[in-house]
């Protein structure tokens, strides 16, 4: 079993801090794991059993518990008085009314509260209304490409492991599979189906499941390019499927909340504004996208900008496409220090590649780290500032 550091750490950070910790995620990225790796360091803490009420929502032992009130009968009789109590929901999403247990449950001092959900619609403003500021949100994704080859025994051979990251999936169960493909195909579809049967249609009350998948395949199958809800409908009505507009923004934001994909904004680099049209999309999990559209639909320029793009949310960015007067560069990466920007290209071999990759960077007049990521088995160099240096080797790192 791997270990998530990354997400353990913040945890630990956490620990015993007067606030509710939510992890969120697509179904199966980890989140039980996390919360069970992170009971069995409390308890080498010297935290004991009875101090840890762990429950988890898609457990028919617990169904009952699914009513708010029963929930919160069932914890309060089993607080400790005097010492913490570290009570787990797993999937809480399940749970009606669920903030009412919450909010709850944090006028005890003595509570630790820590709880995962599938679902962004939990985190919705009407939601978030009744436990304002007073939890604080941990975003998970499936395993990132360092952590994939630290499984897979290290990192030599890492353009091999890139290629096997990519088709098997980053799902950490699909490392238990043996890397069989027709397993872990069924894997995937079993993840695909819950999260379109369970999360998206009983949840959202969409009826039309062929109309849903149809936008759903479209989206896959144009990660990385920039995409209006028109523009979807208007492609989609001239393939003989009509959609309007409304229609397909329902369903993306569906989709967006089952963190099965993810929206990237625009963002004016000079003129410091967010901008609201032609946004781009990318998916959660390339196996996934492999599973659904097959591997015709390779792509790899654009699969790479996914796994980067990807990459970048895990490194606690917020994550736009940038725009340069007429020119774009594919990620303006920003944190409390400021803006990194990338460009994404399998090869900057030819000088005109080069050039044209380049120049958006070339534009941009500040002092903030400028980076271009290709495939390019070359050493790492420098041009005018900008660095230009291996995607792998950078996945690799712990952030550049």
């Amino acid at each position: 079993m791997i270990i998530r550091e990354e997400y353990l750490s913040k945890l630990k950070e956490l620990k015993d801090k007067n606030i509710i910790k939510i992890v969120t995620g697509i179904r199966r990225c980890g989140k039980s794991t996390l919360l069970f790796q992170f009971k069995d360091w409390l308890i080498d803490q010297g935290v004991t059993e009875s101090q840890i009420i762990f429950v988890n929502f898609e457990d028919l032992e617990y169904e009952d518990l699914t009513d708010y009130r029963k929930l919160y009968a069932y914890i309060k009789e089993r607080l400790h008085k005097g010492v913490k109590t570290y009570v787990f929901l797993d999937e809480i999403q399940n749970v009606d009314e669920f903030p009412k247990v919450l909010d709850s449950l944090q006028l005890h001092s003595d509570v630790d509260l820590y709880v995962t959900g599938s679902n962004a619609y939990m985190l919705s403003s009407e939601i978030a209304t009744v436990i304002s500021g007073r939890y604080i949100q941990i975003e998970m994704l499936p395993l990132s490409f360092k952590e994939y080859c630290t499984a897979k025994g290290g990192v030599e051979n890492t353009a091999s492991k890139y290629l096997d990251y990519l088709s098997s999936s980053s799902f950490p169960y699909v490392l238990e599979l043996d890397a069989n493909p027709n397993i872990v195909r069924d894997y995937l579809e079993s993840i695909y189906n819950t999260i379109v049967i369970k999360d998206i249609m009983n949840r959202k009350q969409v009826s039309d499941s062929m109309m849903l998948q149809s936008v759903l395949r479209f989206i896959f199958d144009n990660i990385g390019n920039p995409l209006s809800t028109k523009k979807i409908a208007d492609t989609m009505t001239s393939d003989g499927r009509k959609i309007d507009s409304k229609t397909i923004e329902k369903y993306l934001t569906a989709l967006k909340e089952s963190y099965i994909i993810y929206q990237s904004k625009r963002y004016d680099v000079k003129g410091k504004q967010y901008l609201k049209t032609l946004e781009k999309y990318y998916v959660v999990d390339i196996g996934l996208r492999y599973m659904l559209l097959g591997k015709r639909s390779m792509d790899a320029g654009h699969i790479l900008e996914n796994v980067v793009y990807l990459e970048l949310l895990r490194r606690n960015y917020d994550v736009y496409v940038g725009k340069v007067d007429a020119f774009e560069v594919d990620f303006v990466a920003q944190n409390p220090d400021g803006n990194h920007y990338y460009q994404v290209a399998l090869t900057v071999r030819d000088e005109d590649v080069l050039a044209r990759e380049i120049r958006p960077l070339q534009m941009i007049h500040d002092d903030y780290p400028k980076v271009i990521l290709t495939l390019d088995d070359d050493p790492t160099r420098d041009i005018e500032g900008i660095k230009i240096m291996n995607a792998r080797d950078w996945l690799l790192e712990s952030d550049t």
